[in-house]
């Protein structure tokens, strides 16, 4: 394509000449009927675009138009030809051979920007800024970050979508919300992102109640910890982890405070005085392995290196939930609570009741928590959320990522204000330690069922980013409330085809195409053919 603006003054005051003379023509009407519609289209025409550049301020230009069609015999080439110049009748375009000006229209298409003249008159033809800016090959919205990874591409046109979610100038966070129906692709999408990051390094933590990033964690060299009845790894949640420190609050302060969040997912519902007695036993299991509010008593000399420096202590000077059982049983006011820990001490859930054996000591970790069961799946996401939470804190200056997949269960109806305040503390918070939260879920719906959806609604809001695969009706209405979708974008959210999704990035809204390479979906899901 080639665009040559018009003198402005000299092109106004040819118009008005020849509508002039023009109208002089009309008024005379010595020519056929034929002639006479001819001349008034032309007249009509000339005061439109005169109009327009004087009262719009639009300005006048040549527009020239070149097709290079190739192939590898005259035949191809005579077919292809005619098969371009019926799809561009179908829109409405006049197309000519270039016969006798093949070379000089092949020039013109290189990078040479050569538009001679006897090809340049042949194709010219007038237009306006409007119809000008209908030629741009990217009409729609595009984003482009130059240190960003390939998110997929834009639906209209093509572009490349590449997003750097770390970019602070440019996003007020890095967290994401990337919802979908089953099957619409936000698995493949969330698994392409994980490829990505670990490509360039960054530390990412994956929470899989579902068991589906098993094989991606294996072909990417991540660390697999699956905890359940059969697995022989422990997390002890009543660790006391050294990065666990809050601001302005000491370590056990902290670590009671999330410990109720976890309890109450155990217990229930519990009143003020029961959670007043649980916060007390709770300060004497602690005790009784040396451990106060004094921040120094988590730490000790070790002798072994004949060091000077204060160590931390590690798992196995912390309590466990049979120290906690054992102060709860002793207390007539707690024995109600100790009930309901039993299972927790010695029974289907005793595998809770053991010393951290684990080392976080890899880039890309998944938390395989599937053999949990549906009625207890929430104990694990609590778990290895706080985890992952103390790991992302360590160090403010390394890039890191949680991926809460289901991430409804610990703030929906099915689980309570305390967790579900910790999961939006999260997502506040996490942009100040360099950190990334995805929120990944298909039950929109319970989602924000929460304390009428106040909870859903926050971290929504609290992501810079938000991904809606293919929903249904149901969960696009409630979709509806609690963002800004127009009826157009309602309409594709429910059209949307597998691995295509609206994308929110700030205040641009994109329809994009997660795309992979063969290679990457062979790392990612397995052979290629398989999908």
């Amino acid at each position: 394509m080639f665009y040559e603006k018009l003198d402005t003054y000299k092109t106004i005051r040819d118009l008005t000449y020849y509508i002039g003379n023009i109208g002089v023509e009309l008024k005379n009407g010595k020519q056929n009927r034929e002639d006479e519609d001819i001349i008034s289209y032309s007249y009509n025409d000339a005061k439109y675009i005169r109009k327009e550049m004087q009262v719009n301020n639009q300005d006048l230009y040549y527009l020239c138009i070149y097709i290079n069609v190739f192939a590898d015999s005259e035949k191809e080439l005579e077919y292809i030809l005619n098969k371009v110049e019926g799809m561009m009748q179908a829109y409405g375009i006049i197309t000519r051979r270039a016969n006798f000006r093949q070379e000089q229209v092949f020039n013109a298409c290189l990078p040479i920007m050569e538009n001679k003249i006897e090809i340049r008159n042949a194709s010219k033809r007038n237009i306006l800024t409007d119809g000008l800016v209908a030629t741009y090959p990217f009409i729609s919205s595009s984003i482009f970050d130059e240190t960003g990874i390939c998110i997929g591409t834009n639906i209209y046109n093509d572009s490349l979508i590449l997003i750097d979610r770390f970019n602070k100038e440019k996003y007020k966070n890095a967290n994401m919300c990337i919802f979908g129906t089953s099957g619409a692709g936000k698995s493949f999408f969330t698994k392409l992102l994980i490829f990505r990051y670990r490509m360039i390094g960054i530390e990412q933590y994956v929470i899989d109640p579902e068991r589906e990033y098993n094989k991606v964690c294996k072909n990417l060299d991540g660390l697999l910890i699956k905890i359940g009845p059969s697995s022989k790894t422990y997390v002890n949640v009543l660790d006391i982890r050294e990065e666990s420190i809050e601001e302005e609050s000491g370590y056990l302060q902290t670590k009671i405070g999330k410990l109720k969040g976890f309890f109450k997912l155990v217990f229930g519902e519990i009143n003020e005085e029961e959670c007043a007695i649980l916060e007390e036993k709770l300060i004497e299991t602690y005790n009784l392995k040396g451990i106060t509010f004094d921040d120094k008593s988590l730490y000790y000399k070790d002798s072994k290196k004949f060091s000077i420096n204060p160590v931390f202590k590690n798992s196995t000077q912390m309590p466990i939930l049979k120290d906690l059982y054992e102060c709860l049983i002793l207390d007539k006011r707690s024995q109600k609570l100790a009930v309901k820990l039993t299972p927790f001490i010695q029974g289907s859930l005793s595998f809770l009741n053991n010393y951290t054996n684990i080392k976080l000591d890899n880039k890309l970790i998944i938390a395989d928590i599937y053999e949990l069961g549906e009625d207890n799946i929430k104990y694990g996401m609590y778990i290895f959320t706080e985890l992952f939470w103390d790991k992302i804190k360590k160090d403010r200056t390394l890039k890191k990522a949680i991926y809460m997949d289901e991430v409804w269960r610990m703030i929906g109806i099915t689980s309570n204000k305390d967790v579900a305040s910790f999961i939006y503390k999260i997502f506040k918070t996490i942009r100040k330690y360099g950190g990334s939260s995805i929120a990944i879920t298909q039950d929109i719906s319970d989602l924000f069922s929460l304390d009428s959806g106040a909870f859903g609604k926050s971290i929504l809001n609290n992501s810079s980013m938000k991904c809606f695969f293919s929903l249904e009706e149901e969960n696009i209405l409630t979709l509806e409330k609690y963002t800004n979708i127009s009826e157009k974008e309602r309409i594709e959210i429910k059209t949307l085809k597998k691995g295509e999704c609206l994308m929110f990035v700030g205040d641009n809204h994109i329809l994009v195409r997660a795309e992979a390479s063969k290679e990457e979906i062979e790392l990612i899901e397995g052979s290629f053919e398989e999908n």
